[in-house]
């Protein structure tokens, strides 16, 4: 079987989380009435201590709901130019919600509070109107680098008092609250809304959650409606979300553990011209000759290792709770004999 860092969305329900997903009691979820996802909805709620949740099919959908929720068509959305909103969601900020985009150039994938106060245009009719912030903690295309909370506050700062809405795709939020030690709590109560993945590190099969205040969260639901998103009895889907935020969150950090160590080998090698500091589950590294990072992901493979050409000069491995310390050891030694 292949040692797969392609992405922490391919990891399998654990033997635990399986058993409990078949115990889940169902219900229409449309109609407010499956017992498994209102629990899993007020129990992250509680978590950031935030009024109300949304549970959703994908990350993707809850980013673009709250889109849709803050804006209306002609308004402008601030983001970073390596942003997922931006990068990886198929256009769908003008799609979904006929909003333009300014993007700035943050440090992987972070942006400061004096950038975005630059970036709020004038009440100016030549011009669209500044509405949304969103951030991204941890950033993808940054290697999974994390916020420092001094600068989520500045950011939030400049947002309220300029009349902004502020975002966050937290799709690896939990990688970076083990990082940090920053809380839930402290997200909750300076964004406005935040996006949080559940298939991805947190090993669920399927879902994110979107949430806010009540207000938002009702008008969420008719918009998930509006996208397709209403799912009917998706209970045992919300109870792998619900073992998975109580069951797996600490073991993050054996994630980032075994992400150091392999972009320590790779650091080693002639041919990596530069490892992004690790510090999470993300490994992003420059590769040079004689390797192209098309013919270093296939060679690789032919090690029974799969992996990512992240960019005509990047590749990138994602750690996950399917990766054992054996394929960790059984990673580097192959690096080390490239």
């Amino acid at each position: 079987m292949a040692i797969d860092f392609r992405s922490d969305t391919v990891t399998r329900p654990t033997a635990p989380m399986l058993d409990f997903m078949q115990k889940a009691p169902l219900g229409d979820d449309v109609f407010g009435e499956d017992p498994s996802i209102n629990d899993l909805e007020n129990y992250a709620a509680s978590l950031f201590g935030m009024e109300s949740s949304i549970f959703c099919p994908s990350g993707t959908m809850t980013n673009q709901i709250a889109i849709k929720c803050h804006t209306q068509p002609g308004d402008e959305v601030i983001c970073d130019l390596d942003s997922h909103i931006y990068q990886y969601e198929g256009g769908g900020i003008a799609f979904n919600s006929g909003c333009s985009v300014r993007l700035l150039p943050g440090n992987r994938g972070r942006i400061n509070a004096t950038q975005v106060e630059q970036a709020i245009n004038a009440d100016d009719i030549h011009k669209p109107v500044s509405r949304m912030v969103g951030l991204e903690n941890t950033s993808n295309r940054g290697g999974g680098s994390c916020y420092e909370w001094q600068e989520i506050e500045k950011i939030s700062a400049v947002c309220r008092e300029r009349g902004l809405i502020l975002h966050l795709d937290g799709a690896r939020l939990f990688n970076a609250l083990e990082a940090t030690g920053q809380t839930a709590a402290k997200y909750g109560r300076v964004f406005d809304s935040i996006s949080i993945c559940l298939s991805k590190g947190l090993g669920a099969p399927v879902g994110s959650l979107l949430l806010g205040n009540a207000a938002f969260i009702k008008k969420a639901r008719r918009v998930r409606k509006v996208f397709g998103g209403g799912m009917r009895q998706a209970g045992m889907l919300a109870a792998a979300g619900q073992f998975a935020l109580e069951n797996h969150v600490g073991r993050l950090k054996i994630d980032h553990e075994n992400a150091r160590q392999i972009a320590q080998a790779l650091a080693k090698k002639s041919f990596v011209t530069e490892v992004l500091p690790v510090e999470t589950n993300i490994i992003i590294a420059e590769i040079g000759a004689p390797w192209t990072p098309a013919g270093f992901v296939q060679k690789m493979k032919e090690h029974g290792v799969l992996l990512f050409a992240f960019s005509p000069t990047r590749i990138r491995m994602v750690l996950h709770l399917d990766i054992t310390p054996a394929d960790v050891a059984e990673t580097i030694q192959i690096i080390e004999q490239l």
